[in-house]
C-alpha cells in the first residue's frame, strides 16, 4: 500500500519519524534544468518549525534540510531527488513514562490495533514532525506556480473570533491573526489556557488567487475533492468546507447560485469550483484545527494491559499549533495543483516535447507495477485463506468471469481482447504460484 506517497503526476514519497535520525521526502516526478527553490524552503520551514512564538512547543529544530541527490550546481538533474532534515533537538527520555500508555486524543491506540506496535516516542510517523517533508516538496515545483498566490490567515481560535479581515494585520502577528480590534484578548485568553495547562484549536481560512479555470476532473479526481484530502491528511485538520460551505444549507437556490456576468465581478458561494473543476476566480475554503492532544491536564486513559489510569502528559508541546500548520496546509495544496496543472498541460497537448509525453506513460507504468504488487499482496492472503479453510488454489469459473468481465472492458474502451487476456492469464499464474508460496 502507497499510504507515505502523494500525488499522481508530481509525486512524492516520505519518510522518518519524530524521534528517529531523519525525516525527509523523495520526489521522482522533477523535470531537469530547474533552479532548485532553496530560499523558498528556508522560508517555509521557518513558519512551520517548533520554538516559534509563545505559544508554540519549545523544541528547538534548525530544521537545515540536506539534499541527497537529485540537484546539481543549483539545478535539478532529472533524476530523484531525496532530501532529509536531521532530528537533533528530540528528547526521547520524556517520553519514558508513556511506555505502555494510550495518551488521550492521540493515535496511540488505533495504531496499536492496526499494527500490534506504535512508537510512544512523540507519535513516531504520526507525530506533526513529518510535515517537514510536506512543506520541503510543496515547495519545489515554483515555476509552475508563479502566478498562484495565497492568503491563509485564523479566523477563530478557541472561543475567540475575528470579526474582520485585515490582511495587512495577518503577517505582523505569529497567530496569523485577521482581526486587529481583539488581537490582545486573544493573548490574554491563551494565557490562560496555557496556565491551566490545556490547549485550543480553531479555524483557519484559505484564498488561493491566480488560478486558472479548467483544473481538475468530474466525477473522482474533483479539484476540491483532491483538496479535501490533503487537507484533512494533515493530523491536526478534522474538517473543511468551500466557498459558504455549510451555511448554503440555509439559502435557497436563487441565492446560492453564482451570477455568471461576463466581464464583471459576481459572488462566489461556490468557493472557485464547480463541477470539481476551478472556475478561475478564488478558491475560498476553511479548514478546521484540533485542539492539541498533548496537554498537562489529568486525563483518564488505558495502557496495553487494558488498566485504567491517569495520565498528565508533559514534555514540551503546542498551546496552539494553528500557526505551524498554516504552511503545512499551503504546502498540500501546492501539491494538488501542481497535479491538476500537469495532468492538465498533457491533455491540452502543452506539452510538445517527447520526453514529457514519455514521463506520463513512466507514470502510469509505475501505477501498473504497483497494482501489480497489491494484487500479490492479496494473492498471499487469499492463498493461506484456502489453506485454512482446505479450499484448492485452482478456481477455473471464477478465472472465467474475470475473462468475461476484461474482455467486455476491452469492447467499450476499443482495446485488443486476446492481448489483454494474455496479460490476464500470466497473472492467473504467478497468482497460483503466490498461493502456493513458490512465487
Amino acid at each position: 500500500m502507497q499510504g507515505n506517497h502523494f500525488g499522481r503526476y508530481f509525486g512524492i514519497t516520505s519518510f522518518g519519524e519524530s524521534h528517529g535520525p531523519v525525516v525527509g521526502v523523495l520526489l521522482e516526478d522533477v523535470l531537469p534544468g530547474i533552479d532548485f527553490p532553496y530560499e523558498a524552503i528556508r522560508k517555509e520551514l521557518e513558519r512551520r518549525k517548533p520554538g516559534n512564538g509563545e505559544f508554540s512547543s519549545s523544541r528547538i529544530e534548525t530544521d537545515e534540510f540536506e539534499i541527497l541527490s537529485g540537484v546539481f550546481e543549483g539545478k535539478t538533474t532529472g533524476m530523484p531527488i531525496c532530501i532529509i532534515v536531521k532530528n537533533r533537538d528530540a528528547r526521547t527520555g520524556d517520553y519514558d513514562f508513556l511506555r505502555d500508555v494510550f495518551r488521550p486524543g492521540h493515535a496511540d491506540y488505533s495504531l496499536y490495533k492496526k499494527f500490534k506496535i506504535y512508537d510512544y516516542r512523540g507519535g513516531g510517523r504520526l507525530s506533526g514532525r513529518e510535515t517537514v517533508a510536506r512543506v520541503i516538496a510543496g515547495n519545489i515545483p515554483q515555476a509552475l506556480l508563479k502566478d498562484i498566490s495565497f492568503s491563509s490567515y485564523s479566523i477563530q481560535i478557541g472561543k475567540i473570533k475575528a470579526g474582520r479581515r485585515d490582511i495587512s494585520f495577518i503577517n505582523q502577528n505569529k497567530l496569523f491573526w485577521s482581526d486587529k480590534s481583539n488581537y490582545y484578548e486573544l493573548k490574554e485568553w491563551l494565557e490562560d489556557v496555557k496556565k491551566e495547562g490545556n490547549s485550543c484549536g480553531g479555524i483557519v481560512e484559505v484564498v488561493v488567487r491566480g488560478l486558472p479555470a479548467g483544473l481538475g476532473d468530474p466525477v473522482f479526481e474533483k479539484l476540491d475533492a483532491n483538496i479535501a484530502k490533503a487537507v484533512m491528511s494533515v493530523g491536526a485538520v478534522k474538517g473543511i468546507e468551500f466557498g459558504k460551505g455549510f451555511s448554503l444549507a440555509e439559502l435557497s437556490g436563487y441565492e446560492a447560485n453564482d451570477t455568471i456576468i461576463p466581464n464583471e465581478s459576481s459572488t462566489n458561494n461556490c468557493g472557485g469550483i464547480l463541477g470539481g473543476i476551478s472556475t478561475g476566480g478564488e478558491i475560498v475554503f476553511r479548514y478546521v484545527v484540533k485542539p492539541v492532544p498533548s496537554i498537562k491536564k489529568t486525563q483518564l486513559t488505558t495502557n496495553i494491559s487494558g488498566e485504567s489510569l491517569k495520565i498528565s502528559v508533559t514534555g514540551r508541546h503546542d498551546i496552539c499549533i494553528i500557526p505551524r500548520v498554516i504552511p503545512v496546509v499551503e504546502a498540500m495544496v501546492k501539491l494538488v495543483l501542481t497535479d491538476a496543472i500537469s495532468y492538465q498541460k498533457m491533455i491540452s497537448e502543452q506539452s510538445h516535447y517527447l520526453a514529457d509525453f514519455r514521463d506520463s506513460i513512466d507514470k502510469i507504468d509505475e501505477e501498473i507495477i504497483m497494482s501489480i504488487y497489491r494484487r500479490q499482496q492479496i494473492s498471499e492472503f487469499v492463498g493461506k485463506y484456502k489453506e485454512i479453510n482446505n479450499l484448492p488454489i485452482d478456481n477455473p469459473e471464477r478465472e472465467k468471469q474475470i475473462i468475461e468481465r476484461i474482455e467486455n472492458l476491452c469492447k467499450l474502451l476499443e482495446l485488443p481482447e486476446k492481448e489483454v487476456e494474455q496479460i490476464w492469464q500470466i497473472l492467473f499464474r504467478c497468482s497460483k504460484q503466490r498461493q502456493n508460496s513458490k512465487c
